[in-house]
């Protein structure tokens, strides 16, 4: 069996029954050429994990997104824990280096399948959760998922702010607003944008960033206080 020090080590975690952590590593293929080595492979485990990661993806969004809808909520984490994103974590982890697995996969590139890769982490979480409890786990998920988190964010922000300006106009102006560039200046490695947004000849704000849709973002933000000063002033 594998040495699974060095993969605690890059978990930074410490079991306390360690073979729990070598069940998750034991692929089907393993079990079928070698009976009677293992007592089942990590199929369960991963149907376990699966259910975890969603949780923890899930309680994370309600709490930090309250203005997400049930609907939203559900494209979100579906895109987070897609396949493609649990794969590189793993690849990140050389989880595959770990795995027990049949001959005839290995020699198939069975070790750097995605979905081979994306199980074997939903079996490694439901490992650490059986083994550390809840806690532990939540903060694993969420230092692996934190770049995917940050990447939401910031694709919520760029949503918002123009799509309220959206609402906002169209239900007062019956128009809808247009955004020009105005003004980029510095070299082309480090571009700033200047963008405005407007209704007709008038112009509602004006944003700045490293790239158009940052600028336009910034503009929609301060057309929306101008406006909201407008409307309440």
């Amino acid at each position: 069996m594998s040495d699974i020090h060095l993969l605690q080590e890059s978990l930074n975690v410490r079991f306390k029954s360690p073979e729990v952590l070598e069940q998750a590593l034991v692929h089907s293929s393993y079990l079928n050429e070698y009976p009677g080595t293992v007592s089942a492979s990590n199929e369960r485990l991963e149907f376990l994990g699966d259910a975890i990661l969603d949780f923890i993806v899930a309680e994370k969004l309600y709490q930090d997104f309250p203005d997400l809808a049930e609907g939203e909520m559900t494209r979100v984490r579906s895109a987070m824990v897609r396949r493609e994103t649990l794969a590189q974590i793993a690849k990140a982890l050389k989880l595959g280096n770990y795995l027990y697995m049949g001959r005839g996969e290995e020699a198939g590139g069975g070790r750097q399948k995605p979905a081979n890769l994306a199980g074997a982490l939903e079996a490694v979480i439901a490992a650490v959760f059986l083994d550390r409890g809840l806690a532990v786990v939540r903060e694993l998920v969420l230092r692996w998922l934190a770049g995917e988190l940050q990447e939401l964010m910031t694709r919520k922000g760029e949503v918002d702010y123009k799509s309220r300006l959206q609402e906002l106009i169209q239900s007062k102006y019956r128009a809808a607003p247009l955004y020009r560039t105005v003004q980029a200046t510095g070299p082309d490695h480090d571009k700033v944008f200047t963008v405005e947004v407007q209704i007709g000849s008038r112009v509602l704000g004006r944003g700045y960033g490293k790239s158009k849709k940052v600028a336009e973002t910034e503009a929609a933000r301060n057309a929306l206080e101008q406006l909201r000063n407008d409307f309440t002033g």
